[in-house]
């Protein structure tokens, strides 16, 4: 668990280095090269795609998972796409993009996987398949080095339950290698708040996010201030069209451990 003053630190935008060899990544295939802004400019990308990058500053995002060239990520719950057209091209045809849609949305919106389905079929992004899943029994094909989820985590939390939060998280434990990333970005609520800024703000207080993943065994390794906005006051719903696209974003980046207690 993450004690306040901890957490205190980390509003701070520090970031938490970890014990050296217990959560680094494997280094038996090397990382690809930074993105650069060459992604970006791909002629893949949509338009509206494009429009976003000043404000959800992808690059500087990426940058904080550097992968191997033959990663096999999942983009969990992605919306429009945003995330997992940069995450195909950044891979290249040598590693894997999983388009993971939760069973239980999908129930009650049949039309949310179109739009990933329409990305897997086009040849650019020919890495990408579309999965289907319980959130609680999350899992692909295969193991994978990074689970990313972009301004979600509230929509589960608030949406389906803590409860089913925390076992979403303890499926993408399972689910990820040792020493695999989950990237949790999402809008910040105020303290406090629990179960109600998440649905009725689309937002969520940081500290619960950090207690309930370390809570599934990961580590919280780095919590950057890249889309920090000190002049959001937390309290407007996102879609107000006074904040929209311009919240203050919580951006955490937690690692499974390497080897288990037992292993030490």
């Amino acid at each position: 668990m993450t004690s306040r003053f901890t957490f205190a630190l980390i509003l701070t935008g520090l970031t938490l280095a970890p014990c050296a060899g217990a959560y680094a990544q494997p280094d038996a295939t090397p990382a690809s090269a930074p993105p650069t802004a060459a992604l970006l400019a791909s002629s893949a990308r949509p338009d509206t795609d494009r429009s976003k990058d000043a404000l959800r500053k992808p690059l500087d995002l990426l940058a904080l998972t550097p992968l191997p060239k033959d990663a096999a990520v999942a983009d969990l719950m992605p919306g429009s796409g945003y995330f997992t057209r940069l995450l195909s091209l950044e891979l290249g045809q040598s590693g894997h993009v999983y388009a993971v849609i939760p069973a239980e949305m999908v129930a009650r919106h049949p039309q949310m996987p179109q739009v990933a389905q329409a990305i897997a079929a086009s040849p650019a992004f020919g890495n990408v398949s579309v999965v289907v899943t319980p959130i609680v029994d999350f899992h692909v094909a295969q193991p994978l080095d990074l689970v990313w989820t972009s301004q979600n985590y509230h929509d589960v939390y608030g949406g389906m339950g803590p409860e089913t939060a925390l076992r979403m998280d303890q499926a993408i434990y399972q689910a990820l290698k040792p020493g695999g990333i989950f990237m949790v970005i999402d809008h910040v609520a105020l303290p406090g708040t629990g179960t109600t800024a998440p649905t009725t703000l689309h937002r969520i207080d940081p500290d619960l996010i950090v207690k309930q993943v370390e809570s599934a065994g990961f580590h919280l390794v780095t919590n950057s201030p890249i889309l920090r906005n000190p002049d959001d006051s937390h309290t407007l719903a996102v879609f107000d069209k006074s904040i929209r696209g311009r919240t203050d974003q919580v951006v955490l980046k937690f690692q499974k451990p390497l080897r288990q207690k037992s292993d030490r």
